[in-house]
């Protein structure tokens, strides 16, 4: 019982550092987009827009991209009802990615605002403390794998030089021969 809880909460801290991972890597890619396209009018159009927002109006703001891509995940299990298993996927997958950059965007647009709520301060510190024990769950699993990779590619390299030594020996021998 016991190992399958530890199971349980691992998988569950690991799904948890996903979402987090995307979060921190999708919002500098949002932000390089938007550098790029020219919507700097539009973010300083939304953070206008939020600063004029009393805080608890602020939260409905992240109402909005969860309503635009809800169709395209129906879309997604419409796809994979039909069949049609590599399109669903891949229609929930970029519907999942667009939704946490935009939620990132968003959020750090927001976030000043949010943070004037008590509530949410304290909802945000206790998202932070809930972070910090993922990792301090996932963290020693990570470096196992990390230490069983690197033997890993350490063997395939080792093996591999000496086959290419072999190879190129060979060929210096025929060579010589020729």
């Amino acid at each position: 019982m016991r190992a399958l809880s530890r199971f349980f909460w691992t998988t569950l801290a690991v799904i948890f550092l996903i979402e987090a991972w995307l979060w921190s890597h999708l919002e500098p890619l949002v932000a390089a987009v938007v550098r790029a396209i020219p919507l700097a009018r539009v973010k300083a159009a939304i953070a206008a827009g939020v600063n004029r927002l009393p805080p608890f109006l602020v939260l409905f703001v992240f109402l909005i991209p969860m309503a635009v891509l809800f169709p395209f995940k129906l879309a997604a299990l419409w796809f994979l009802a039909n069949g049609q298993i590599v399109l669903g996927v891949a229609t929930f997958v970029l519907a999942k990615l667009v939704g946490v950059a935009v939620a990132a965007f968003l959020f750090e647009t927001c976030k000043p605002k949010l943070m004037q709520m008590a509530w949410f301060a304290r909802f945000y510190a206790w998202f932070v403390r809930v972070w910090t024990w993922a990792h301090g769950l996932v963290d020693p699993i990570k470096a196992r794998i990390k230490g069983w990779m690197a033997r890993l590619r350490g063997k395939a390299r080792s093996g591999f030089a000496r086959r290419f030594a072999w190879l190129r020996g060979r060929a210096r021998r025929r060579d010589e021969a020729v």
